[in-house]
C-alpha cells in the first residue's frame, strides 16, 4: 500500500496544482516531474542511469509527437491565412436553413474535420464565432464544438494522441485500433446527439435522428476502416471529410420542421470556391497515400531514421527494464514531414492565387509559435514523468493497487471505470495526449494483472481521454474569449461538465458490453 500511495503522488501533484492552484500544464508537469524523480530515487531505487535513459526516451517520444504538432499547426495557419477555413465554414452555413441541422453540421461535423486538421483548440476557436454569428447563444456557440469535436481527438491531428499511447505502452497500433474505433464510433453518435440536445432537448434530437444516424454512421465507419487498414493518421481527417460530403447529400433531401427554420445564408462572391478551400487537405491525402502505399516512395522517405537504444537495467528494488529502442523517427517520411510537404505546396498554391496579404509567411510562423510553444513545453515534462514512472516501477505499483480492487469476479467491471480514468487524465492535464501518456501503462498493467483484454482496456482509456478533452479548461478559455464570455466561463463549464460525465459513463457501458461479448466468445482479446 505504501508503494501505491507514493506512486500516486506525481499524479496527485498535477491534479492539485492544475485544479486547486490553477497552474498551467507546463508548470504543473515540471513540478510533478521533480516529485517523480525524487520518489523514483529514494523510494523505488532508480539509479541515475535509469533516470537518464528514461528521460532520453521521453525526449525522443516528445520529438516524434511534436514533429506532427508543429507541422499540423503550420498547415492549418497556411490555409487559414488564405481564407480557406472561412470559406469552408461559410459553405456549411449555406447548406441548409434548418437551425438544429446547422448546429449539428458546424458543431459536430465541421468540428470533426478541424480536429482532423489541427486540433489543440482550433475547432472551438474557429466554430464558436461562426455559430454566434448565425444566431446561437454564446454558451451554445462554445459548448457545441467542445462536445462535438471530442470523439475525434484520438485519431485527429495525425493521430498524435494514439501514437503517444502506442509509444508509451509498447502495444502495436494494429492491436488497439479495432476496439478504439468501435468505442469512438459509438461515442461519436452520442456526441452528435448531445450537440442537437443543446438546441431544444430530446425533441430536437428525435426530430433529427435520421440525419444524425446517417452522418454519425458514415463518419464512424470511415474512421474505423482507415484505422484498421493501418492509416489511422488519417482517421479523423477522412471521417470529417466524409461527414461534410454526407451532410451535403442529406441536406439536399431533408425538409426542416417549420419551427426550426433559420435565415438562409447568401453566398459571398468574394469568397474562394469551396474546392479551392479544400485543396490543402485533398493534397495532404494524396501525399499520405503516396508515402503509404507506393513502396518506392515509402522506402525513399524512410531512408533516414533517428532512434535511441537503451540497455537492460534493474532498480535497487529489483524492478527490471528490458533493453529496447525508442520510437523511430523517419526524418523525411514521418507524418510531420508529410504535413510540411503539404504546407509548402499549399502555400505556393495560395500564393500564386494571390490569396495572401503582405507578411503572410511571418504571421503564419508567429501564430504557429504562439499555439505550439506552450503545448511543447508541457508535453516534454509530462512524457518524461510518465516514462520515469514506468522505468522505476511506479506505474506497476499503481496497477497492482487497481488490480486488487478489480480481481476475480470484479475484473469484468473494470472496462466500466477505464474511460473515467482517461477522462480524468484529459481534464487534469488539458490534453488527450497527456492522459494517454500518464495513464497508458497504468491501464495496461491493470488489465494484465486482472486477466482481462488489454486491447479493450487501452481502447477504453483512449476513448475516455478523447471525450475528456471537452473538459479541458484551456479550450473553454479559448472558446469563451472568441464570443465575449471572458471571465464568465461558468455556464459553459456547467454544460460541458454534465455532458462530459454522461458521455463518459455511456462509453464505459459500451466498453462493458464489449467485455461481456469477449467473455462470451471465450475471452479472446
Amino acid at each position: 500500500m505504501t508503494d501505491f500511495l507514493l506512486a500516486s503522488l506525481p499524479i496527485a501533484t498535477i491534479l492539485l496544482l492544475m485544479i486547486k492552484a490553477n497552474w498551467g500544464a507546463a508548470r504543473a508537469g515540471a513540478a510533478a516531474w521533480f516529485v517523480t524523480v525524487v520518489i523514483a530515487i529514494f523510494a523505488f531505487g532508480a539509479s541515475t542511469d535509469i533516470l537518464i535513459h528514461a528521460q532520453a526516451k521521453g525526449v525522443m517520444l516528445a520529438l516524434y509527437i511534436l514533429y506532427i504538432v508543429w507541422a499540423a499547426l503550420i498547415l492549418y495557419f497556411v490555409a487559414d491565412e488564405a481564407g480557406a477555413i472561412a470559406t469552408i465554414g461559410a459553405a456549411i452555413r449555406r447548406l441548409t436553413d434548418d437551425r438544429p441541422l446547422q448546429l449539428l453540421i458546424l458543431g459536430y461535423v465541421f468540428a470533426t474535420f478541424l480536429q482532423g486538421v489541427a486540433g489543440f483548440g482550433v475547432p472551438i476557436a474557429v466554430i464558436a464565432p461562426l455559430l454566434l454569428g448565425i444566431g446561437f447563444s454564446p454558451v451554445i456557440a462554445v459548448a457545441a464544438p467542445m462536445i462535438g469535436h471530442s470523439w475525434s481527438v484520438l485519431f485527429g491531428n495525425m493521430a498524435t494522441s494514439f501514437e503517444a499511447l502506442i509509444g508509451v505502452t509498447g502495444i502495436p497500433g494494429e492491436m488497439l485500433t479495432h476496439y478504439s474505433a468501435i468505442l469512438l464510433g459509438l461515442s461519436g453518435f452520442t456526441c452528435g446527439a448531445a450537440v442537437l440536445w443543446l438546441d431544444g432537448g430530446f425533441r430536437t434530437v428525435r426530430r433529427r435522428i435520421v440525419p444524425l444516424v446517417i452522418i454519425a454512421g458514415v463518419m464512424g465507419i470511415v474512421q474505423y476502416l482507415m484505422a484498421n487498414y493501418g492509416v489511422w493518421t488519417l482517421g479523423g481527417l477522412t471521417a470529417g471529410i466524409a461527414g461534410l460530403a454526407t451532410s451535403i447529400i442529406v441536406t439536399r433531401f431533408w425538409q426542416p420542421h417549420p419551427d426550426d427554420i433559420a435565415e438562409k445564408q447568401d453566398a459571398d462572391p468574394d469568397h474562394m470556391p469551396l474546392i479551392e478551400g479544400l485543396t490543402p487537405y485533398l493534397v495532404f491525402m494524396v501525399v499520405v497515400g503516396l508515402a503509404t502505399f507506393v513502396k518506392p516512395v515509402a522506402d525513399f522517405l524512410g531512408g533516414v531514421t533517428l532512434f535511441l537504444e537503451t540497455p537492460a537495467m534493474t532498480t535497487q528494488t529489483g524492478w527490471q527494464i528490458a533493453a529496447e529502442s525508442s520510437a523511430k523517427l523517419a526524418v523525411f517520411g514521418h507524418p510531420g514531414a508529410l504535413l510540411l510537404y503539404t504546407a509548402a505546396i499549399s502555400f505556393i498554391f495560395f500564393k500564386t492565387r494571390k490569396r495572401y496579404r503582405d507578411g503572410a509567411a511571418q504571421r503564419i510562423w508567429q501564430r504557429t509559435v504562439k499555439s505550439g510553444l506552450p503545448t511543447s513545453i508541457g508535453m516534454v515534462s509530462v512524457i518524461g514523468l510518465a516514462l520515469i514512472m514506468d522505468h522505476a516501477g511506479m506505474t506497476y505499483a499503481l496497477a497492482q493497487g487497481g488490480a486488487i480492487l478489480f480481481s476475480g469476479s470484479m475484473a469484468i467491471a473494470y472496462p466500466l471505470l477505464a474511460p473515467a480514468i482517461g477522462a480524468l487524465g484529459a481534464f487534469m492535464t488539458g490534453s488527450t495526449n497527456n492522459s494517454n501518456v500518464v495513464f497508458g501503462m497504468f491501464q495496461r498493467h491493470t488489465a494484465e494483472l486482472s486477466g482481462i483484454s488489454t486491447a479493450l482496456v487501452l481502447a477504453a482509456q483512449a476513448t475516455g481521454a478523447s471525450l475528456g478533452s471537452m473538459l479541458a479548461p484551456s479550450k473553454i478559455l479559448v472558446g469563451c474569449s472568441t464570443v465575449g464570455l471572458s471571465g464568465k466561463e461558468g455556464p459553459v463549464l456547467s454544460v460541458v461538465l454534465k455532458t462530459g460525465v454522461i458521455l463518459t459513463v455511456l462509453s464505459g457501458l459500451f466498453a462493458l458490453g464489449l467485455m461481456v461479448l469477449i467473455m462470451m466468445n471465450g475471452g479472446a482479446a
